[in-house]
């Protein structure tokens, strides 16, 4: 038996390795580089944890989320592992006491903040003990074209002249090509091995509707998909502003939902305390802007809602990504209008970057349109965003309720030919969808009269559709790229591929609104289906005694046992701690800590 695999048995307690996680384990416990990318629960912490515990020395673990470092150390030593942070939140006397035991070669890993790791100071420090290797984590931080771009993560790459005979392991779970070609040449691991994974999900069903009564839609979503019976699952609700997050917590609280909102608007205080119940407690549902999320490992979260239009796949991967860690069903639900495009070619229109990134971040979204316009499988066309590709995944909405196409050649026509007229007719004059609706329409209001739009050929053409309808269109417009939102307004121009429409030489197809769907298989369950009778008795008695332990030691529960092996150990039945060992998740530190209460709990269980 290898030492990587001794030590998952033994401190981790699983029998064998999931897809690379060995091989990457091995590259950097020989001494090697690695860029892993690799999805959300599918392991990548241990691709680090255990060459930090094979290999001489103490691992640096650079994380972006301070506000988590103090549940990440907590986990690792439920385990047995010694592992400690330095941030801005310890006081002087904690500091120190971490910085001993380090240079006295008495931690595994140290988890630091990049914002601290750029210090001169620290990294005189770390150099005084040995380091065993560098993981960093989040990687695609470094990216100035990503979702999530941390400035200091640049200065990263300054380490490996630093440390050059530190294993060096850069870890992401969401990179495009081009992200992952700038974690490899920020970081300078060019002479690293690659790791690629299946960003597949299949867990989670995707679902995104328009925009339609925005927070009745959410509360009945919640109230369909957010509940096990009478019980409430975890959630979180992303906005994109701190007003939203704020109104659409209040309107959730009102009607019944345990929700709380968090924004970077708040004071740090109740920032941590909305965190703690949400790590520690079930059925909590926050609304937050999407600083909220990054790297939290716990691993129930049932449902992922937007409510508004996420900037990039990738970013909106990533959060989703937050929903079902444990391999359970899950739900990823968006809605989204048409005054989300509006305001995101705006807010990238008024954008202090170059044209460069302007164009950059315009294919971003054009991308996400895409996505949210697709008639075809949500998961093939979210894993070809990735270069990936599979077969429709028969669980998202789009491959449950397959939306009918029409064609809307005529429809665009319409539209395109009175932006058009509007330029050339009225001087230059531009507007936006809900004015191109009335003019289609013939509504008869005072902005129309007064401009004279009334003596457009195109007025009242329309009358076939609704003003839901022509809404939709010209969403699908603007997702097609044949419409181009402009300005502070979002007022709509052609764009020089609405010509061939306007002219016959190509056709436009859209998509019908699709019915409201619900995910696969009926409602998120919070245990196994399989476990029922006796062993769901079992399981809940077990989850129960887990609580009061995790309480007791103010913890995540799922840091005393996940769920997945509470619901092991109840089809077990282990008589003993010998057999507790055998189960899946359950090392010899949690066993010699925990084994005899929850041999204790069975037996119990069994008197009954």
């Amino acid at each position: 038996m290898t030492a990587a695999l001794d030590t998952l048995r033994t401190v981790f307690g699983y029998e064998s390795f999931r897809g690379d996680q060995e091989q990457i384990v091995e590259q950097v416990i020989g001494g090697g580089d690695a860029v892993v990318l690799m999805p959300t629960g599918g392991g990548k912490s241990l691709c680090y944890q255990i060459p930090a515990l094979v290999r001489d020395g103490c691992a640096i673990v650079v994380s972006p989320l301070i506000a988590l470092m103090a549940d990440q150390v907590g986990a690792l030593r439920q385990l047995g592992v010694n592992a400690a942070y330095l941030n801005s939140t310890q006081d002087p006397q904690e500091r120190a006491e971490v910085q001993r035991a380090y240079l006295a070669g008495e931690l595994d890993l140290i988890y630091i903040a990049p914002e601290g790791l750029s210090r001169q100071w620290t990294r005189d420090f770390l150099s005084r003990g040995t380091i065993a290797l560098l993981a960093i984590d989040e990687a695609h931080c470094v990216s100035q074209w990503g979702h999530d771009f941390r400035p200091d993560y640049l200065a990263l790459g300054e380490l490996a002249e630093l440390w050059p005979d530190v294993p060096r392991i850069a870890l992401t779970a969401t990179a495009t090509d081009l992200t992952h070609q700038e974690i490899t040449e920020r970081l300078h691991l060019q002479n690293a091995r690659h790791f690629v994974a299946s960003f597949d999900r299949p867990n989670i069903s995707y679902r995104i509707e328009a925009k339609d009564r925005l927070q009745q839609q959410l509360l009945s979503f919640i109230r369909t998909e957010g509940f096990d019976g009478d019980v409430p699952l975890t959630g979180i609700v992303y906005a994109l502003s701190r007003k939203s997050v704020e109104n659409i917590a209040a309107f959730l609280s009102r009607n019944g939902i345990d929700a709380m909102p968090y924004h970077a608007g708040m004071d740090s205080r109740t920032r941590e305390r909305t965190l703690r119940r949400f790590l520690r407690e079930d059925g909590v549902v926050v609304v937050a802007t999407i600083a909220f999320g990054m790297g939290i490992d716990k691993p129930d979260v049932r449902f992922v809602a937007h409510v508004d239009l996420p900037k990039s796949v990738e970013g909106y991967y990533q959060e989703t990504g937050r929903a079902g860690r444990d391999g359970l069903p899950s739900v990823a639900w968006m809605a989204y209008g048409l005054a989300d495009v509006v305001q995101q070619r705006r807010m990238i229109d008024m954008s202090d970057g170059d044209q460069t990134h302007k164009m950059a971040q315009s294919r971003l979204l054009d991308a996400m349109l895409a996505l949210c316009e697709t008639a075809d499988c949500r998961r093939v066309q979210l894993l070809r965003y990735f270069g990936q590709e599979i077969a429709p995944c028969g669980n998202c909405d789009t491959c449950l309720n397959p939306p009918a196409t029409w064609d809307g050649t005529v429809a665009a026509q319409k539209v395109l030919s009175t932006v058009w007229r509007l330029d050339r007719e009225f001087d230059g004059q531009r507007y936006g969808a809900g004015h191109l609706t009335d003019i289609l329409l013939g509504k008869e209001n005072a902005r129309i009269a007064q401009f004279g739009h009334d003596r457009l050929s195109t007025y009242g053409i329309g009358t076939e559709l609704d003003a839901n309808g022509w809404k939709s269109v010209v969403r699908q417009l603007i997702a097609q790229g044949h419409l181009a939102p402009q300005g502070e307004y979002g007022v709509l121009t052609l764009t020089a591929a609405a010509r061939d429409v306007l002219s016959g030489r190509v056709t436009v197809s859209f998509r019908e609104e699709a019915k409201r769907v619900r995910a696969s298989g009926g409602r998120s369950k919070r245990v196994a289906t399989e476990l029922s009778g006796e062993e769901g008795l079992l399981f809940e008695a077990l989850r129960t005694w887990r609580y009061a332990v995790a309480q007791e030691a103010d913890a995540p529960a799922y840091t005393v046992f996940s769920n997945k092996t509470l619901e092991a150990i109840a089809q077990v039945r282990p008589t003993n701690v010998d057999e507790l060992l055998t189960v899946s998740g359950v090392g010899e530190a949690k066993a010699a800590k925990y084994g005899e209460a929850v041999i204790d709990v069975i037996a119990d269980f069994d008197s009954l």
